[in-house]
């Protein structure tokens, strides 16, 4: 019996983590960074996440949707021909950023004709360049030179987006496109900004930022993105977690299934002016900027692990979250530990899943930390309890598995199995991947499909 109930517990421990998003944000700023830190859609793995966001388009004067890069189209079309290789992936464009320092949604929403004008464009502009959605990142409405008023406009925007999205798909026979927005993290932000229950009620899902917790603008030590509260936290401070954040948009209405946890690929640093190095310890500012991310305060994942390896790392039980020392630099981050202990925490709120910010501050060339490609995102993705990426590593035991190196010198494409007739191969930048066709249905390689037999 007591085998049973430990199995039992095992099973709704995995049943409890399973989540059903796993959405990943890229930037269009990432092909500026030198050597081995250079990334753009090209290296996207299309088996990793469950949806990509691509960042960042913006607004115009006129209200319209329109790129930032010189080369956006171009990216565009790298991301989304990825989706020839994992139909199953889904793309969004994430609009927002700033234009003289105030967000473009501040005069676009402010009239019916310029929310009008701007959807009208943005429907078009995704159907165009194949997106399968549209991500709204305002920072945030009702703060930094928006009106207080903005709060409740946000919400008639999703509502009058929502309304032309469903009558696009009527009129052009296509799957309704997807609506989604980035949102803030502090209670303060929250209350500011969104009408929780109308806002959840008409997106398919909110990645919350929950990251930026603590930076290099305050005099003390402090995480990036803790789980929990420390000890230390007093006044607001003891709301500067995940914990907090997910719990209070909760209780204002959210719908948790659309709720999705940001996990950050990067850190915050500190330059330290004491012999003090814990968590709390005395700061003047940032440590020395990263030498591919070039920014003060902030390094990407792959950047910590070059610091870890000549450093001390630490691990905050009560935050379950490490951070790591080395001379007068700190730095707090994620690692596979915390994004597990995060992982199963969600799991426990019954959220839709997770959102990371980004695919390409993590190792994702598997270049500097040892440990393959993408190190944290496949983690999460293993802890999110996702199946395994169709890679011949997954093929089912009844079936024999593929050459390894079958797709070595094939081009792109799908392959018939000869050894098994529902299955077949798709060969993506020298990989192989096994795929099975629905049952009762074989694979055609004159068509390149599944079909009846």
């Amino acid at each position: 019996m007591a085998k049973l109930l430990a199995a039992l517990g095992v099973l709704l421990t995995l049943q409890m983590v399973s989540s059903t998003m796993l959405v990943c944000y890229v930037t269009n700023w990432a092909q500026y960074r030198p050597g081995a830190g250079k990334f753009t859609p090209a290296n996207v793995d299309p088996f990793l996440c469950t949806h990509v966001v691509y960042t960042l388009a913006t607004i115009s004067p006129d209200n319209q949707l329109v790129t930032i890069e010189w080369n956006d189209e171009t990216m565009y079309e790298q991301l989304n021909d990825l989706k020839l290789t994992n139909p199953n992936m889904k793309t969004l464009l994430s609009v927002g950023g700033l234009v003289n320092g105030v967000s473009p949604f501040v005069s676009m929403v402010f009239t019916p004709e310029g929310r009008n004008t701007f959807i009208r464009s943005a429907l078009t502009f995704l159907r165009t360049h194949n997106f399968d959605g549209l991500d709204l990142a305002w920072e945030f409405p009702g703060q930094n030179g928006s009106p207080l008023d903005d709060k409740q406009r946000f919400t008639v925007l999703l509502t009058e987006l929502r309304t032309a999205i469903m009558q696009e798909a009527i009129d052009n026979k296509k799957p309704p496109l997807l609506l989604s927005i980035k949102a803030g993290a502090m209670r303060d932000t929250i209350d500011y900004a969104y009408e929780v229950p109308e806002v959840s009620s008409q997106v398919d899902f909110i990645s919350i930022m929950t990251y930026d917790y603590h930076g290099a603008w305050e005099s003390r030590t402090g995480h990036n993105s803790p789980l929990h509260s420390s000890g230390l936290d007093t006044g607001s401070h003891v709301h500067h977690n995940i914990e907090s954040t997910v719990t209070y948009w909760l209780d204002e209405g959210a719908d948790a299934g659309k709720l999705l946890m940001g996990f950050p690929t990067y850190g915050r640093t500190f330059h330290l002016t004491t012999s003090n190095t814990n968590l709390g310890a005395p700061a003047d500012g940032p440590a020395n900027a990263g030498p591919y991310t070039r920014e003060a305060g902030f390094w990407s994942y792959y950047e910590v692990c070059s610091f870890t390896s000549s450093g001390t790392v630490s691990w905050i039980d009560e935050q379950k979250v490490p951070y790591a020392t080395h001379g007068s630099s700190w730095v707090g981050y994620d690692n596979k530990e915390s994004y597990a202990a995060k992982a199963a925490w969600l799991g426990t709120k019954s959220l839709g899943g997770a959102a990371v910010w980004t695919l390409d501050l993590d190792d994702f060339a598997g270049s500097f930390c040892g440990d393959g490609a993408y190190p944290l995102v496949n983690h999460l993705r293993n802890s999110l309890g996702f199946p395994p990426k169709p890679t011949t590593t997954a093929a089912p035991t009844t079936t024999p598995d593929p050459i390894k190196d079958f797709c070595k010198g094939r081009p792109d494409g799908l392959y018939p199995n000869a050894a098994d007739e529902t299955t077949y191969f798709q060969c993506f930048r020298g990989n192989t991947y096994l795929h099975s066709c629905q049952p009762g249905l074989v694979f055609v390689d004159a068509c390149k499909c599944c079909n009846y037999p």
